[in-house]
């Protein structure tokens, strides 16, 4: 069994930046890990992936704002988030994705409010 912690969120102001963190309690090397976001009445959106070698890919919605990094030294993945707006409030969810089975982490608000 896995546990995933996610940290930084809060609140900020538009325009604002923030950085998320998501540790794992097992090694993520040579796995996806990803960052899925969530508002009241949605649906759970991918937001940006990255894949074991380093590369990232993004959801059209954040490309250009958001930057996904990860440590697998440090067990951890990061989410770079600049120029925040009002419609990026939501909570922020990190996922390893293993192949029998995903974990997923209990998620950290991220609101985006003046």
């Amino acid at each position: 069994q896995v546990q995933l912690v996610e940290s930084g969120g809060g609140l900020v102001q538009p325009g604002g930046s923030l950085r998320l963190s998501c540790v794992a309690s097992g090694g993520i090397s040579g796995y996806i890990m990803d960052w899925h976001r969530q508002a009241p009445g949605e649906q759970r959106d991918l937001v940006a992936r990255v894949y074991s070698g380093g590369s990232a890919t993004y959801a059209a919605f954040v490309k250009g704002r958001f930057t996904i990094s990860r440590d697998n030294a440090a067990n951890t993945v990061y989410l770079q988030m600049n120029s925040l707006q009002p419609e990026d409030t939501a909570v922020y969810y990190c996922r390893l994705v293993r192949p029998r089975k995903d974990y997923w982490g209990q998620g950290t608000q991220v609101t985006v409010s003046s």
